[in-house]
């Protein structure tokens, strides 16, 4: 048997050498063997195709599903939910702690701790819990403008933006914005860069990570909306590994650094980016591991 390195077989396919690694340590590529602490690999083995390209629906989803029909507290989707949100939000700024996170989700109120509480990080938190609710239902549904914009418009519903006149909530933006300092795409010029974006994104039959990956660093350059680009492009990098049966991930506070150089760099070095999120992945994984999850 003639085997290859894990670089040659990643170079061969397309992938990062760290998902190649994952694979081979979960058995996921037959006849891959350890040798020392390298992997060895069969030159004819093919890379693993995720359940949702085999027309199954990936053992998590249909869990999410369940525990969010029964509202169950306490599992993989109560989790989720609490996780999600606050480290998304915490990304962009809010105040919540995430115990605060918690009590809004379980008990509609703010918690126990006495601190001074924006009314919109509150009404932004029981939105974004909606929105993970939409994407764990529509999971499976084509990526469209029409469901991009409906995540915005959740999100931002009710919020102190949705009261100004030039914010257009649930549309792209009418005034130019930046991102980390960088020139985005102009109001003018956000519809079609999107429908360009999404038509090429669509053409793919097997949507591997690296293009999950890859539309969101594109979704965030063109940054179509007023505010809440950040949080509404992780939210579809959730429902599109969900969709295509990837383990999906939560950049967490700790990875914030990390997922922005990778953002910024990404033209440049696409393994900062995607190392962040297989690290963030590999968290997800660990809570997976521990509620029993199969992936």
């Amino acid at each position: 048997m003639e085997y290859i390195s894990v670089s040659e077989f990643a170079k061969k396919h397309g992938a990062s050498e760290r998902t190649v690694r994952n694979y081979c340590a979960v058995g996921k590529i037959e006849g891959a063997i350890m040798v020392g602490k390298t992997w060895n690999i069969p030159h004819d083995a093919t890379l693993p195709v995720p359940n949702a390209k085999r027309g199954k629906i990936m053992p998590l989803l249909n869990l999410l599903r369940r525990e969010k029909e029964a509202r169950l507290k306490g599992g993989i989707y109560h989790r989720t939910q609490i996780d999600l949100t606050y480290n998304s939000n915490h990304i962009e700024g809010s105040c919540l702690t995430h115990e605060q996170t918690r009590f809004i989700f379980e008990t509609n109120t703010i918690g126990p701790e006495g601190e001074c509480i924006l009314i919109d990080d509150i009404i932004e938190t029981t939105n974004h819990f909606r929105c993970i609710d939409f994407i764990i239902d529509n999971a499976e549904k084509r990526l469209t403008e029409g469901l991009i914009k409906e995540l915005h418009k959740m999100l931002k519903n009710g919020t102190s933006d949705s009261n100004k006149a030039w914010f257009a909530v649930g549309d792209y933006k009418r005034l130019p914005n930046e991102v980390g300092g960088n020139e985005t795409t102009s109001p003018a010029d956000v519809r079609r860069e999107i429908q360009l974006l999404l038509r090429g994104y669509n053409s793919i039959t097997h949507k591997s990570l690296e293009d999950i990956v890859d539309f969101h660093y594109r979704f965030e350059a063109i940054h179509p909306f007023q505010d809440g680009n950040g949080r509404v492009g992780r939210l579809v990098m959730f429902k599109e590994c969900l969709a295509h049966g990837y383990v999906p991930f939560i950049i967490s506070d700790e990875l914030k650094m990390f997922y922005y150089r990778g953002l910024q760099e990404w033209n440049r070095v696409r393994g900062y980016l995607l190392d962040t999120c297989l690290s963030a992945q590999d968290n997800y994984k660990a809570l997976l591991d521990y509620f029993k999850v199969k992936y």
